[in-house]
Parts: structure tokens; sequence; C-alpha cells
């Protein structure tokens, strides 16, 4: 065995490559994949999921490869100037181009019509053509650096249903149980902040199972700047119970007014982009993963509020993976929970089915749980079988959508909208513990699920990795009074929703959240493993021309803003150019090259971290753009604080020449580490790790090294 280890290790893994290769040496691809599962196609014909006569045409769907989507982000101030300049630049140039390049099939990119406000789009090109092919290198290169910037979201169509349907609004909780990549969630969080000049009074709670892909979310919410995102590392179908502090300082059980249940699935309804699928397929997937997707729907009923609202969604088009879940949850449930309508204009859908067939591996078909062989006894449950005809019409399963791949020229997808009408027949117990006075914070997650008394149980260890603590500012703070005089804060903004992630030395990082994003951790630090808190505000630099130790961060100054109303500097469209062509990233554009009047505003400001606004129409009779910038000022010089891809797109709004970094095409981006974003950790010596000192100014800029 170690010999064998010996030798591999020697070839370098050479020997198991029976990979071709040309006559130069190169190694030539993989043999595509043949696009055919005679199981796949006998099992859903098999299960009426379209009607017969159509049924071909999904197939022959699935076989294409899927088609590229984008959302431009909506919550964003600039979003106008972004739908403005993809629809009359972006969009006509790569009309243009394709018709170009000679294309059997015209390129015809469009907004999908039932998604609001025309800021999600969809082009009859995939993945794979856009980046491989050089004519389509500068759309590429704005899905790439805008994407990085938060301002657009490249997400498959499909997905990005859900978050409508839950129909979030700024005073809402929200629990987004398997978050992770974070595309759903950045939806959501953009419903929150509808309201663009004040913080909402909701939240969001984005939780994942797994460690690193909570990290994925971290950086997710980098990209949104909100403070009001959380993100818990949890098993969904084990979510600890919850609690908020009331005035009295008493705690309540927390519940959510929405809940989003995007569970684990087989994916199948993926195969246009997951080819692989072809030859993995099989449905006894399904029944390995039923078990689980109930639970973690469970689960998330029982964190609902009355009259909230939960969507469970799958990207599988497998029956036993969508509706025999949803029929179960609503059998158990003994009317306390109930199917709703879902309202999305001009999306195409089919209804959901009242009856599926249940077969194990070999497509053996079984009527009821008693037909069941002993070797499947334990993958096939009651619950993956359909309704009786006569309880299926109360139900009202046909009230979930089904997404088909022909429809739409989408992938497959399954929703339900679920509303909670009043408490789970189990839920009494909890009620009881409540009502009897004893601490709720011992109340066992078994009797969430039973109506008799739980054992007695030991504390349960969280497992993963330990987070630093979440530390709370208090008024009386040292470095408080020189923030809040530095740049005049209003008592609008309070010193208790800052947090550090330090108990002692220095303060790095100050991360700023929202009233019930506090009340949230201070309420739940020691039941529930939080891996980042709100947005980062201010950052320490320790610098000789600035009387505060604390700079303005871009991530947290949409939120901060509003507050500051000392050291805030109106500046032309002209001067915001002059800033942003500077590419050389160890230097400062001089006070000297600035419009008269930017010179005669700054010349009596202290140095040092500066709010910079900016207020342009967008070319070509586009709308006006506001921009609110972190600045710096220095002994003799001005700049702007943002990073490389920011500083892309700023330059972008200006209709400025893209810089080099900005257009070539990189065969490798920037990998997404979001540990390394998460609260507390970017930070070495006061300075970013990436950062280049100013020599004029001693400051840095923040920039992504490639």
């Amino acid at each position: 065995m170690g010999k064998g280890k010996k030798r591999f290790k020697k070839n370098k893994g050479k020997a198991w490559d029976n990979r071709e290769t040309n006559e130069k040496g190169v190694t030539k691809h993989y043999p595509d994949i043949i696009r055919e599962n005679a199981n796949f196609e006998k099992y859903y014909r098999m299960q009426n999921i379209c009607p017969d006569e159509e049924f071909d045409q999904m197939m022959a769907m699935c076989r294409q490869s899927l088609p590229a989507s984008f959302r431009i982000t909506g919550s964003r101030s600039e979003a106008k100037a972004m739908l403005h300049i993809v629809e009359n630049c972006l969009i006509k140039d790569i009309i243009e181009v394709g018709k170009s390049e000679d294309q059997q099939v015209e390129i015809k990119p469009f907004a999908l019509p039932w998604y609001p406000g025309k800021t999600a789009w969809q082009i009859n090109l995939t993945r794979n053509d856009i980046r491989r092919n050089e004519a389509y290198a500068r759309f590429h290169n704005f899905l790439v650096w805008e994407t990085e910037s938060g301002n657009t979201s490249r997400q498959e169509a499909v997905s990005m249903i859900p978050p409508l349907a839950l129909k979030v609004e700024p005073h809402h909780k929200v629990l987004d149980m398997c978050a992770s990549p974070g595309s759903k969630t950045a939806q959501i969080i953009e419903m929150l902040h509808a309201e663009d000049s004040k913080p909402p009074e909701g939240y969001v709670i984005a939780n994942d199972m797994d460690n690193k892909r909570c990290y994925m979310l971290v950086h997710q919410g980098k990209r949104l700047q909100s403070p009001a995102f959380v993100v818990t590392n949890h098993d969904a179908s084990q979510f600890p119970e919850l609690f908020y502090t009331g005035a009295d300082g008493e705690k309540t059980p927390l519940k959510f007014d929405r809940v989003l249940c995007d569970v684990p699935c087989s994916g199948d309804g993926t195969i246009r982009k997951n080819i692989d699928i072809w030859k993995k397929w099989n449905c006894a997937n399904s029944l390995s993963l039923q078990q689980v997707q109930y639970q973690i729907l469970k689960r998330g009923m029982e964190l609902l509020a009355t009259n909230g609202l939960l969507v469970y969604s799958t990207c599988s088009l497998n029956p036993l993976e969508d509706e025999a879940v949803v029929c179960r949850m609503l059998k158990e449930a003994k009317g306390s929970v109930e199917l709703m309508d879902i309202d999305l204009p001009h999306l195409k859908y089919l209804k959901g089915l009242s009856h599926w067939k249940v077969c194990d591996r070999d497509l053996n078909v079984y009527e009821k749980l008693e037909d069941v062989p002993q070797k499947w006894a334990t993958t096939i449950h009651s619950g993956a079988f359909p309704p009786s005809p006569e309880e299926a019409p109360s139900l009202h399963l046909d009230k979930c959508l089904r997404i088909l791949p022909h429809q739409q020229d989408t992938g497959g997808f399954f929703v339900a909208l679920l509303r909670k009408t009043e408490s789970l027949p189990w839920e009494a117990s909890l009620t009881m513990n409540s009502e009897s006075g004893s601490d709720l914070n011992n109340v066992d997650k078994s009797s969430s699920t039973s109506s008799d008394p739980p054992p007695a149980k030991k504390p349960k260890r969280m497992q993963g990795y330990k987070e630093d603590p979440y530390i709370f500012m208090s008024d009386d703070h040292e470095i408080w009074e020189d923030i809040k005089k530095f740049y005049s804060l209003d008592e609008s903004m309070k010193s208790v929703n800052f947090i550090r992630r330090t108990e002692g030395g220095k303060i790095k990082n100050l991360y700023l959240t929202t009233d019930g994003v506090r009340n949230f951790v201070m309420s739940n630090d020691k039941s529930v493993k939080i891996v980042n808190v709100g947005v980062k505000a201010l950052v320490r630099i320790d610098n000789k021309w600035s009387k505060c130790n604390f700079r303005l961060s871009q991530e947290g100054l949409p939120s901060l803003c509003s507050s500051i109303k000392g050291r805030r500097l109106h500046i032309t469209k002209k001067d915001l150019m002059v800033m942003l062509e500077q590419t050389e990233e160890d230097k400062a554009p001089l006070l000297e090259q600035f419009t008269e009047k930017t010179q005669e505003a700054i010349k009596d400001m202290e140095g040092g971290s500066l709010v910079l606004i900016c207020d342009f129409p967008i070319e070509g009779n586009g709308p006006r753009c506001y921009l609110e910038l972190v600045g710096w000022k220095g002994a003799v010089s001005l700049r702007v604080y943002v990073q490389k891809s920011d500083r892309t797109h700023y330059l972008r709004l200006c209709g400025m020449p893209i810089p080099k970094y900005g257009v070539e095409k990189s065969s490798r981006q920037t990998p997404i580490n979001g540990k390394e974003e998460a609260n507390g950790v970017t930070e070495n010596n006061g300075n970013p790790k990436d950062v280049k000192i100013d020599p004029v100014a001693g400051v840095g800029t923040d920039v992504i090294l490639d």
C-alpha cells in the first residue's frame, strides 16, 4: 500500500490520466457527455409532469445548454443608471457583435417579463459562449467586474422566483435556512432595503450548515453592504430556538415573518447546466433526500410567525422532492398551514401535481406502502405516496408552481408558497412552557415536535469552528467621542450599534448593525453560532494628517452617510474623473488638479477621511446618478478610496474608458475568500493587507490584487 502511494506520487497521477494528446502534445478535452438517459425519460414520462404533446419538446430543451442570465442590483441608488447602460450600450453592442460574427441564431437579449423593473435579463448565449468568445469580451468583463462590486448578480433565471414569491418588506424578519451560495439571499437583502433612504427595521438571517459555505455568504453580504445581515452556521433541520429581548428586559421566543426553505435536492432541474446528471441520474436519489427536505421544511414552519409566509423550493423536477414533501407538511399540520397562490404575471408554469408514482431504483412502481419490499423499507416511507383522491382536493397542491425548461427557455424549478394560519399541533408544549414561566432558554428542541414532556438532556455542544466574540460599543468608550466629533454624527447614530471583534488591544474595525440585529445577537449569542454580523463602517488607520484614527469604509457608507453632517464635499463629475483616472496606486491627484470650486471648498478642511458627493446625468439622455464615495484629504492631495472593482464601476457610470485591468479578459478571477472578509480578519497592523501607501497623503487605497 505504501509503495503504491509512492509510485502514484512519483508519476503525479499521470498513470490514471488516459486523455489523449494531439500532435503538439496538448491534452484534448474529455469526450462530450451524451445527453441521453433512458430511465430519466421513462420516469418523467410516467410521472406526467407535462402534457404528452409537450414532453418531447421538454426533453429536446433539456439537451440544450442553459442561456446566461443576470440581474441588476435593485436596491442600489445607481440601479437606474446601470439599467440605462445595459439597455443602451451593452445590449446594442451584443446584438451588433452577434451580427458581425455571422451567428446562425439571432442574438436576442431581453428583460425577463415576469421580473419587476426590467432589472433581470436573459441572453441566448451560454456562459461558455460568453467566456470563450473574444467578441463578447466586453460583456463578459462587465459581468465579472459589476458582479464583484455588487451591482449585478449572475444568477439562473428560475432561481430568482422564490424571493419574489416571499414578498419581503423592509420591516420583515427573514430566515434563509439553506442560504449558500447566496444569490437568493442577495435578492432578499435588496427587498429589505427597498426604502433606500433609511436602514430597514427588519433583518435577514442567512444560515448554512457548512462552515466554508458560510463564508461565501459573507462575500455576498460584503458586496451588498447591509447592516441588517447576519450569517449563522447550523444544520437547518435542527436550527436552535431563538429569542428577542423586549423593552422590559424579558426574553420572548423569536418568530420570523418570512422563511425561505430552498432545500438540498437532487438538482435534476439543472440538467441543462450540470450535464453530469445525464450520466448519474436515478430516481433513488430523491428517495434518500426526501426525509431531510421534510425536516428542514418542518423546522422552518416552527420558526415562522402566525400569518407569516414560507417558500419551499427545489431545482428538482421530481414530485417526491416537491409535492410529496409539501403534502406531508399539510397533512401533519392539520389545517394550521395552507398553500397560497403565487402572483407573478407573465411567468409560464404548470400547476402542481396531485398524483404521482413511487418507484425504486429499477423503476418498479408501488401503489401503497404495503407493497414495498423489505429491501426498500428503510428508503421508501409513507410520506412519499400521493394523497388519496378524497383528500387531494382539500390540499390544493395545484397552487404549487412547476417551471419546466421548454416553457421559457430556463432550467427546471419547483416553488410552493405556504402560510401559517395558527400554531402547529406539536407546538403546544412550547406554549405551555412559556405560560408556566419556565426558562425558555432551556427548552429542548424535541419539545417543538412532540406534545409529550421531553426527557432531560445534556446541553448540546455546538459543532464547528469557534468564532471570535461580538462586543458592542458603549457610549462612554474613549474612541467614540473622537469619531462622533470628527464626522459630526447626529444623534440617530448610536454607538451601541457598532461592534468590534477583539476584547483587548487596539480596535481595528467597527461594524455597523441595526437595532434589530443588535437585539438578535445579544439575545442569542450563547445558543447560535454567528459567523458574521453587519457591515464594516470604520477602519483604524493611524495617520498624522488626521485627528481621527478611524477612516470611513465604502461598504458601510450607504448606511452611515445620512448621519454624517460634517466632512461632506460636493464635487463635479470632472473632479471625480480626475481621481478615477489615477491608476497608479501609490499616487494621489494633487489639489491643484481639481476645479477651483472644489479647491476652495476643501482648502480649510482638516486632513483625513471624508464623504465625496457627486451628482451628474448619465450620458445618452440617461437618468441622474447620485454617488456618495469615501475620500481622503492628504496634505496636498485628494483621492477616492474605493476598490478596483468599484473604480471600474464608477468609470463606467462616468462614460469613461475602462483601464486595462477592467477590460482584459482574465483566465483567472480573484478567488472568493469570504473567511478573510469576515468581521475582523482583513486588517493587519491597522492597514489592509493589500494596501499600498501614498507617500504624499500617508494613506492606502483598497485594491484587489490579481
